[in-house]
């Protein structure tokens, strides 16, 4: 190919590249501003979104339509992973935040093994030696922590996209899919109101606020249940979690 011929097919990938990008901005943004939805103001959105972009160019780098999944689906995949990248690199919890959440996990798998049952706030806190209050606050803080984030907990295939061909061992998909089967059966089992929250918050994309209209309760008491949620699951499934 002569340098004429090399410089047009530059020029012309660079158009469609800059086209893809025109398109698919809204779907960055869209996938930020989700994101943020649940961190804490210290992160800012447009560094989501700039991480997003480069997703967005490895997705347009990487994508093969024989594989299936059309670009968008492809694309969003990879562009939600770029964010979380970015947000476990920065990781602002303060560590505190992290040994608390963990102390809570472990009393209420104390709790629910030796009851039967779901633990209960008043049980929680009272296992913790906490008020309800504190508890409630210890809840709060918790509830941006990277620890207890839902896709951390491999809810979606970014733990798997996130890795190349070669870095998969011969058991992942299996694992992957016995994984998100025992996550599946242990959703269903938590208590109605923490069910109705992760079911509104990732299956109907509705925010905190939009959620707290429909049950009846505060922002930030959704957020409370938002974490109690996902703690009671990373107890129940602590042997995958700390595997990983």
């Amino acid at each position: 190919m002569n340098n004429l011929a090399m410089h047009e097919s530059d020029q012309k990938m660079n158009k469609e590249k800059s086209e893809m990008v025109e398109k698919y901005a809204a779907l960055v943004k869209r996938i930020a501003y989700h994101i943020m939805s649940r961190l804490p103001p210290c992160v800012q959105v447009d560094d989501l979104i700039q991480s997003g972009m480069i997703g967005l160019l490895e997705a347009y780098k990487n994508y093969d339509s024989g594989q299936g999944a059309s670009f968008e689906t492809y694309a969003g995949i990879r562009i939600r992973g770029a964010m979380l990248d970015e947000i476990r690199k920065g990781d602002w919890a303060p560590r505190s935040v992290h040994r608390k959440a963990r102390q809570v996990a472990e009393a209420v798998r104390t709790i629910e093994n030796s009851s039967g049952r779901d633990a209960r706030d008043h049980e929680v806190a009272k296992e913790l030696d906490m008020s309800i209050e504190e508890y409630h606050k210890t809840l709060q803080d918790a509830s941006g922590c990277r620890l207890l984030s839902f896709e951390e907990m491999g809810a979606t295939d970014d733990h798997i996209s996130s890795k190349s061909v070669d870095q998969l061992g011969p058991y992942d998909g299996v694992q992957k899919e016995n994984f998100k089967k025992s996550l599946a059966d242990e959703i269903r089992g938590l208590p109605d109101r923490e069910r109705m929250v992760l079911t509104l918050y990732y299956e109907e994309d509705l925010n905190l606020r939009e959620i707290g209209a429909v049950i009846g309760v505060s922002e930030s008491r959704v957020s409370q249940i938002h974490s109690q949620a996902l703690i009671r699951l990373q107890a129940r499934l602590g042997h995958w979690i700390n595997d990983d």
